[in-house]
């Protein structure tokens, strides 16, 4: 009868897809003396294919040997020596680096020559092992990654995933096995996870795989700073974290799931991803502090970079990295660049781009484009290949009422301003008015990648006198509109050239200055109703509850809050943060008394993290989140009737 071990080797065997390339790396290392190094990070499957591995060397009759350092215990006779042909396989070998020297020039030499050594860890062999020619010339190295998007939805076949589920999963895990499989888990329990938060176990879970033990709290720190910013450097490390961060640096450097650029460290895709969402979980209100540094050191980095080339490039990494993690399609498919660039328009530039606007757009839009090089040429960057040739081009316009008649475009927009908000003598008027790639028209493009990096770059720079900013460019308005709102941009009507019709989309920076967007932003991003909205739903309100007692703490944060100009806080008669605290007490006061306390100690007067909170309520922590979930509700309620009905109920604590 089959063992329950055999069973789950079985289970383990039809579950496996992918990994044709370094299955064939092994094969054709055996029956040959050396080590074959398999390494990647955590969680990517290493364990898995040495399974496979196995099962290919009891197909030629060998019988494998395998150690797991996990299970080792240091000493003479630890490590086996197999007799005769034979493949050892030692696991985990990131435990066994303490002693790699010994391994490498003591262990391994001592097995017979018809021993093959399979090695799997986290970090690939040393420098030592890879300046010893004779290493050199018996080792194979195994990288290994991801699964790639087929492989993925192989996986998710042979576990029999719906498939329109796929993608959705695919994104979340990057391809991460790991990730993936708690993903499938998620699906077989009933959820429709769309972020790793919703993964059982949370981003908690999938960390301890990932990254493990972290030294210090301030080693932490550096883990969030390298998830939230872009590319870290030490300098930038500095800014966010203080001084003293070289070990730091030298530290996150040194970790096998962060990677160098020409421009700083990042972690891999899921590590980032993961440690951002265990952060908002567990801290918000550090998450949305740390996430303001960013952007305020992220501004000051791009101010500071003295060319615009220099400064898009800044721009298109960050519209890369966001973009794949945004919710808005015309966001989500932005390629990386590659080798096209930014630059001014030169003489030779006009033929083309004319031609592709034709080809595109039809010949009344070619004219437009061929009247605005006439008159605007410092208004036009044209998107260049390698060579120099033009891929795409986009323009700018800063706009007078000198310029109307023209362009039924530019007429639009300016009538918009003209009904909205018309600008005053030495306003600027911004008007993104053309944008096309030559070979995928306004599909997703290294020249569209390069648009939006421009646009983005030119809110960030926006200066005093700028009055409007407006975006005409794009004949989609279905695809683009939810994007545009999301960045602060409003319907502005809209024109027709050629037969297509143009949206526009608005932003009056009078209405809604520099330091208001930037809050409006903040607000989005971290999931905040909107400042400036009007009279909250229930659901609305609800929400705004649960958001402003995570930031109750974070002054920027709250000086913004929808809850601030609710008519309940604007009754009370204090400054409004001040209003909203004893509103939040006064509420929590008429709880009963142990969740009225849980109030208090998470949100009101916190005492530590939510962990921390449950174990000085002597709650398991589910326990606790259901009792915390409960009593947020109930605040809730008695808000809602205070914003609603006046002063609201007092006496009684809620018993329910």
């Amino acid at each position: 009868m089959p063992s329950l071990g055999h069973t789950l080797r079985e289970l383990r065997r039809r579950s496996f897809t992918g990994r044709d390339d370094e299955v064939a790396a092994f094969r054709d290392a055996l029956g040959g003396p050396g080590v074959v190094f398999v390494h990647g990070p955590g969680g990517v499957g290493k364990s898995a294919l040495l399974d496979v591995f196995a099962d290919v060397a009891a197909e030629k009759g060998v019988e494998p040997v395998r150690v797991d350092a996990r299970h080792l215990t240091l000493g003479r006779g630890a490590l086996p020596v197999p007799e005769g042909p034979s493949i050892l396989f030692l696991d985990t070998y990131e435990l066994l680096e303490p002693i790699d020297d010994w391994v490498r020039e003591r262990y391994l030499p001592s097995l017979p020559e018809s021993c093959l050594v399979v090695i799997a860890g986290r970090r690939g062999p040393g420098p030592r092992w890879r300046a010893d020619p004779a290493w050199r010339t018996v080792m194979t190295v195994v990288p290994l990654g991801n699964l790639s998007p087929d492989e993925g939805r192989a996986y998710l076949r042979a576990q029999e995933v719906p498939e329109e589920a796929h993608e959705r999963l695919l994104k979340i895990s990057s391809g991460h096995p790991l990730t993936l499989s708690m993903a499938v888990d998620a699906v077989r329990r009933g959820l429709a996870p769309r972020t790793l938060a919703d993964l059982p176990g949370g981003a908690g879970a999938l960390l301890a795989q990932l990254v493990g033990e972290v030294p210090s709290p301030r080693h932490r720190t550096a883990l969030e700073v390298c998830a939230l910013v872009l590319v870290t450097t030490e300098d930038l490390l500095r800014s966010m974290a203080g001084d003293d961060t070289g070990e730091l640096f030298a530290w996150l450097r040194a970790q096998v799931f962060v990677d160098e650029s020409p421009y700083g460290l990042y972690p891999h895709d899921v590590v980032r991803d993961a440690i951002v969402a265990d952060l908002r979980w567990r801290d918000p209100g550090r998450h949305a502090d740390l996430y303001r540094r960013k952007l305020a050191v992220f501004h000051d980095q791009v101010r500071a970079t003295p060319t615009e080339r220099e400064r898009l490039d800044l721009m298109v990494m960050t519209v890369v990295l966001n973009g794949a993690r945004s919710r808005f399609t015309a966001l989500a498919s932005l390629p990386p660049p590659m080798r096209t660039h930014a630059d001014g328009l030169r003489d030779t530039d006009r033929p083309a781009i004319i031609a592709m606007t034709a080809r595109w757009r039809g010949s009344r839009q070619a004219d437009l484009v061929a009247h605005w090089l006439e008159r605007r040429p410092e208004a036009f960057r044209v998107f260049r290949t390698e060579s120099g040739d033009p891929r795409g081009y986009g323009a700018c316009l800063d706009l007078t009422e000198a310029d109307l008649g023209a362009d039924p475009g530019v007429d639009a927009m300016w009538d918009h301003t003209a009904r909205h908000g018309p600008p005053r003598a030495g306003d600027r008027v911004r008007a993104w008015r053309f944008f096309l790639d030559r070979d995928h028209g306004q599909r997703p493009s290294p020249s569209l990648t390069l648009f939006v990096a421009w646009q983005m770059l030119d809110i960030i720079l926006i200066d005093d006198d700028t009055a409007w900013s407006l975006v005409g460019a794009f004949d989609d308005g279905e695809l683009w509109a939810p994007a545009m709102e999301s960045l602060g941009f409003l319907a502005a009507g809209g024109y027709t050239v050629d037969g297509s019709t143009y949206p526009v989309f608005a932003h009056d920076w009078c209405r809604t200055g520099v330091e208001e967007y930037t809050d409006l932003l903040h607000a989005k991003q971290l999931g905040h109703p909107l400042p400036g909205t009007a009279t909250l739903s229930r659901p609305e309100f609800a929400e705004a509850v649960r958001s402003a007692l995570r930031v109750l703490h974070s002054p920027e944060l709250l000086r913004s809050h929808p809850l601030l100009r609710s008519r309940m806080v604007r009754r009370h008669g204090r400054a409004p943060a001040e209003s909203l605290r004893d509103l939040l007490d006064d509420a929590a006061a008429l709880l009963k008394p142990d969740l009225g306390v849980l109030i208090d100690r998470t949100f009101l007067r916190p005492v530590g993290v939510q962990e921390r909170v449950a174990e000085s309520l002597h709650l398991s922590f589910n326990t606790y989140r259901r009792h915390r979930d409960k009593a947020v509700a109930q605040l809730t309620e008695l808000l809602w009737e205070r914003e609603t009905n006046g002063a609201g109920r007092s006496g009684a604590p809620v018993r329910s």
